[in-house]
C-alpha cells in the first residue's frame, strides 16, 4: 500500500504533541509509520445487532455507516428480485452512454408499516450505539431528504446530540420524473425534485465535562481537521462509485473511496481509534479506514455482500481516487479557499451599493 506522506506527517504530528518526553522524532516517526501500514481491521459475517449486544462498553472511537434506508430493499425477496435484474423495490435504470446505471431504491413506495419497522430498527440500532460508543464519539450516518427524519429522531431519542449534517453534493437518476404512464400529458411537471444531494446524520454521544477533557481522557468529542488552517467543512463534492470502484465492489450502494476517506479520517480527531461499520456491505468503510491508517471493524448479515467484502477491501484500500488531487482530499478544503466571485456594484437612489455576496 502507498502512504500518503502528507498524511503521515499529521500523524506524526499527533504522535509528537501527545507522547512523553525523551521520544526521539525519527522512533516516533517510525512507529507512526508501522502503524499506518498495518492498520488491522476485522470484519464478521452475522448480525450487527447481535455484535453489539456482545461487544463490551465504551470500546468504539466512532461510528461510520450507511444503513439500509429502508429496510424492505434488503430482504431476501427483494434482494432476489435485484440480483435477478427484475428490480421489485428496486429501480433498476437503463444504460445510458453505454454506461450501466446503478439500481436505486424506491423509498416512495414504503408504507406505515414500513415507516414504523424503519423506527424501531433504529431505535435499538441507537440504544446499542450509545452503549459501546466512548464519551464525545461521533456516529456519520448516510440518509436521504424522504427519510432522514425517520433515522434522526431515534438517534436523538437515545441521548445522542444532533451535530449537523454531512452533505453530499452528488448527482444522481433519483427524482426529476415527470408522472407514471402520464408524462406526455405532464410533460413540464416532475413529481419530485431531482435529487442533487445525500445527507449523512452528524451525531454524537454527551461528552464528559469540557471537549478538551473528553479529548485527553477519551480521545474524542470534536473531528479531526483537514490541515492546521482548514477545519473539517460539513459539505463534500463528491460523484457516484463508478468504474474500477464498481469492478472490484459491486455492491448497489456502494460509495466512492474519495469520499469515504474523508469522512473516515474526520471522525478521529487525533488520528487514533476504532472505527465500526455495523453495516458493511462490500467493505467501503472499511476500506477507507485502511487507507488513512486506521483500525476498523465491519459487520456484514449477507453472506454474499461479505464474500464480495473480503475481496474488495485490501483491493479498494490500494485504489487511488482518480475524481481528485491526492493533495487535497477533503474537496471541504477546496471550497474553502476557493476565491468567492467580486460583489457588481449597483447604483440606487444616487449612492454605490456594493451586491450581498451570493
Amino acid at each position: 500500500m502507498s502512504i500518503d506522506m502528507g498524511i503521515l506527517d499529521e500523524i506524526t504530528d499527533t504522535v509528537l504533541r501527545f507522547s512523553r518526553k525523551g521520544k526521539t522524532a525519527k522512533s516516533l516517526r517510525d512507529a507512526a509509520t508501522s502503524s499506518y501500514v498495518s492498520c488491522p481491521y476485522e470484519i464478521h459475517l452475522g448480525d450487527a445487532f447481535a455484535w453489539l449486544e456482545g461487544r463490551e462498553e465504551n470500546s468504539i472511537q466512532a461510528i461510520v455507516t450507511d444503513p439500509p434506508y429502508g429496510l424492505k430493499e434488503y430482504t431476501d425477496i427483494e434482494k432476489t428480485k435485484l440480483r435477478n435484474g427484475r428490480g421489485g423495490v428496486w429501480r433498476i435504470p437503463p444504460s445510458f452512454d453505454g454506461h450501466k446505471r446503478s439500481p436505486l431504491p424506491r423509498f416512495t413506495v414504503l408504507d406505515e408499516a414500513d415507516i414504523a419497522a424503519l423506527r424501531s430498527f433504529f431505535a435499538r440500532f441507537a440504544k446499542q450505539a450509545m452503549r459501546v460508543l466512548v464519551p464525545g464519539a461521533h456516529i456519520m450516518i448516510a440518509t436521504n431528504p424522504l427519510l432522514s427524519q425517520h433515522v434522526y429522531v431515534p438517534l436523538m431519542d437515545a441521548g445522542f446530540e444532533k451535530r449537523g449534517e454531512i452533505i453530499r453534493l452528488v448527482q444522481t437518476l433519483r427524482g426529476g420524473d415527470r408522472p407514471k404512464n402520464a408524462h406526455k400529458e405532464f410533460a413540464d411537471v416532475s413529481v419530485m425534485p431531482r435529487s442533487g444531494w445525500e445527507p449523512w446524520g452528524l451525531f454524537r454521544k454527551p461528552c464528559e465535562g469540557r471537549v478538551q477533557d473528553n479529548l485527553r481522557k477519551w480521545g474524542t468529542g470534536g473531528l479531526r481537521r483537514v490541515s492546521g488552517n482548514s477545519p473539517f467543512l460539513d459539505v463534500i463534492l463528491s460523484s457516484v462509485a463508478r468504474g474500477e470502484e464498481r469492478k472490484i465492489a459491486a455492491h448497489p450502494s456502494l460509495k466512492p473511496q474519495e469520499f469515504m476517506r474523508q469522512l473516515v479520517r474526520a471522525a478521529l480527531p487525533l488520528g487514533w481509534g476504532l472505527i465500526l461499520d455495523p453495516f458493511m456491505g462490500s467493505g467501503s468503510t472499511v476500506a477507507a479506514a485502511t487507507a488513512v491508517g486506521y483500525n476498523s471493524i465491519g459487520i456484514e448479515q449477507d453472506s454474499t455482500y461479505f464474500a464480495a467484502a473480503q475481496k474488495a477491501i485490501p483491493a479498494l484500500a490500494r485504489l487511488m481516487p482518480k475524481t481528485a488531487p491526492a493533495a487535497k482530499e477533503q474537496s471541504g478544503e477546496m471550497l474553502a479557499t476557493a476565491k468567492r466571485p467580486k460583489a457588481a456594484p449597483h447604483r440606487k437612489g444616487g449612492r454605490v451599493r456594493r451586491g450581498a455576496d451570493g
